[in-house]
């Protein structure tokens, strides 16, 4: 059952904030060993099969705006991104001098209805970084702790690949990966050329079968939008809607969460939500809560949670929530492929993601800065949307006909649309995502001075880029030139420079944000034990990126699904020990 309002007092064995990756996970395993389960989601409910939700398959003259996004879907009106870096009525301050955009989600399933599932193992070495490099700390757990949650997780959900051997890019159970597209054969011509590996992707799309209740993926490109044949992962799709499905959860929509309760003795009760509907609040109860409402929220609930107990928030003695807040680095470069330019016109949709990307390939020790990164690869000739044929000046300068002159065709009425026709299709592009190293000063505090439209204390954040980031950046810049340019690449707009940080993206842009509540084994440095279980309140657990001690060069879900699982496994056995 879905509800909107429930009365207060009711009470269940388990509460679960958030229905992202790792809340989704939870009430999955918890709800499957027995358990009562309430998942509390800021955002409505969805369900990309249902016709009311569904934007997969749509044109774009479907939308008022042709596809254009908005504040709510700031990645086009199709795509299933509902939330944003803005949301009206729930703002968020930023100290003097720094930045950092906060990426909310207000929707069944989180982030994960749009993300470019990219399904990657963090390796032995992302765990124990401060060893290799001296940056950071280690994590209180290693990749053979993670590893059978990983395989459980490549089972249940799916990940196409190949077992590549690579060390650190670990291999898992692998469905089928798609051929690569055109593009994409260009840029591993460009990448072989400078001894740059390129190998298969690693996403979580079905390319076959996994069980009943999953179709297969049929190429459309449109993963972003959300599967209605549910062939994609989603949390909503595969975990929270099964796990409904069997009876033992209760979804709660439009409750956005204030605190966590505590009894006298510093226990967790259960929590306190605001409901969307009516704007009162409300409580349940619960003998475990469980938050998954992502690094920055998770924190914001448990600051905001204090009592004589708990007087920093619960789980803060330590001070250390919301600290060490970071996100993955990122930059690109786009080009244009004159061997592409009037090419043949065929589907070549393939999956909503890269087909085919490059794994970190160097030694950090031979370089100027700490921590790798990957390189992900985009272009081809997807839907056509608001958008397209925007560059086309800019594309005039660098393209010249058969006699060596300027592209003669005008810029507007029949010229333009001849030459967006000519140029469709033969623009690529490579991103690079990367390792941030973690600093006690970039963090995530409570505002004293500004309360969001429910009455919440709203976070304020304090966030720097170090040398090592600026330097990543420099290199993925000249990586993406030099492969670019081998492929034939006519390069696009000018190399980014010094004043622009090499093109960084800034804080929090990359929405892989990580590191609020980290483990560890020393309560004084950390907020949760290696079980993501706090320090100071036996019954509280946090399984979203929050418990990270690092990031890796690997985007983060696939880490935060297993640590779920663990996470989950490990509270059943509590219970079970009644020692919670």
């Amino acid at each position: 059952m879905s509800f909107e309002i429930k009365s207060s007092g009711e009470a269940y064995d388990v509460i679960i904030v958030g229905s992202g990756a790792g809340g989704g996970m939870a009430s999955k395993i918890l709800s499957e060993a027995g358990l009562s389960v309430a998942v509390l989601e800021a955002g409505g409910d969805f369900d990309p099969a249902k016709e009311e939700d569904r934007t997969q398959l749509r044109y774009p003259w479907e939308s008022p705006r042709r596809g254009s996004g908005t504040p709510t879907r700031p990645f086009g009106d199709f795509d299933q991104a509902i939330g944003g870096w803005e949301i009206a009525g729930e703002p968020y301050t930023r100290s003097s001098g720094t930045s950092f955009d906060w990426f909310r989600s207000r929707m069944l399933g989180g982030r994960t209805n749009h993300w470019g599932r990219i399904s990657l193992r963090f390796g032995p070495n992302d765990f124990k970084r401060s060893s290799i490099d001296g940056l950071g700390d280690d994590w209180p757990i290693g990749y053979d702790d993670v590893k059978p949650y990983y395989d459980k997780v490549d089972k249940l959900i799916g990940v196409f690949g190949t077992k590549e051997g690579i060390y650190n890019e670990p291999d898992g159970f692998f469905l089928p990966p798609p051929k690569p597209r055109l593009h994409e054969m260009y840029v591993s011509k460009g990448a072989k050329k400078s001894n740059i590996p390129v190998i298969p992707s690693r996403l979580s799309m079905l390319t076959r079968p996994v069980n009943n209740e999953r179709g297969v993926c049929f190429f459309c490109n449109q993963c972003n939008r959300a599967c209605q044949a549910y062939a994609d992962f989603s949390s909503g799709t595969v975990l929270v809607k099964p796990a409904m499905a069997k009876g033992k959860v209760e979804l709660y929509t439009n409750a956005m969460v204030r605190a966590v309760t505590t009894d006298d003795s510093g226990k967790a009760t259960g929590v306190s939500y605001v409901s969307k509907v009516d704007m009162k609040e409300y409580k349940l109860r619960a003998r475990v809560v469980v938050l998954g409402a992502s690094a920055c929220e998770s924190a914001r609930i448990m600051m905001n949670s204090k009592s004589k107990t708990h007087p920093n928030g619960v789980g803060n003695s330590s001070g250390m929530v919301g600290r060490y807040l970071h996100d993955s680095t990122g930059a690109d470069r786009m080009a244009i492929m004159p061997d592409l330019i009037d090419r043949e016109r065929y589907n070549e949709d393939g999956v909503g993601g890269m087909h085919v990307y490059t794994p970190w390939w160097l030694d950090n020790k031979k370089l100027d800065f700490a921590r790798g990164y990957h390189i992900e690869y985009w272009g081809g000739m997807s839907m056509p949307s608001y958008g397209i044929g925007f560059a086309m000046d800019t594309m005039r300068k660098h393209i010249k006909d058969e006699f060596g002159n300027p592209s003669p065709n005008g810029g507007y009425g029949e010229g333009l649309k001849k030459d967006i026709r000519r140029y469709y299709g033969s623009t690529l592009g490579m991103s690079g995502r990367g390792e941030s190293i973690p600093q006690y000063g970039n963090f995530c505090e409570i505002d004293p001075n500004v309360v969001d439209k429910f009455g919440i204390p709203v976070l304020k954040f304090t966030y720097n880029w170090t040398d090592h980031e600026i330097k990543q950046a420099k290199h993925m810049q000249d990586t993406f030139e030099e492969i670019l340019t081998n492929a034939g690449a006519v390069l696009l707009g000018n190399k980014p420079g010094p004043e622009s940080k090499y093109g960084l993206a800034g804080p929090g842009r990359i929405i892989h944000e990580v590191g609020t509540t980290r483990m560890g084994d020393n309560p004084a440095t950390s907020v949760l034990n290696s079980n993501c279980q706090a320090h100071d309140c036996k019954n509280l657990f946090v399984v979203d990126a929050g418990p990270f001690v690092s990031q890796a060069d690997k985007n983060p879900t696939w880490t935060i699904l297993a640590l779920a699982w663990r996470t989950s496994d490990f509270i059943v056995s509590e219970l079970k020990k009644k020692n919670i």
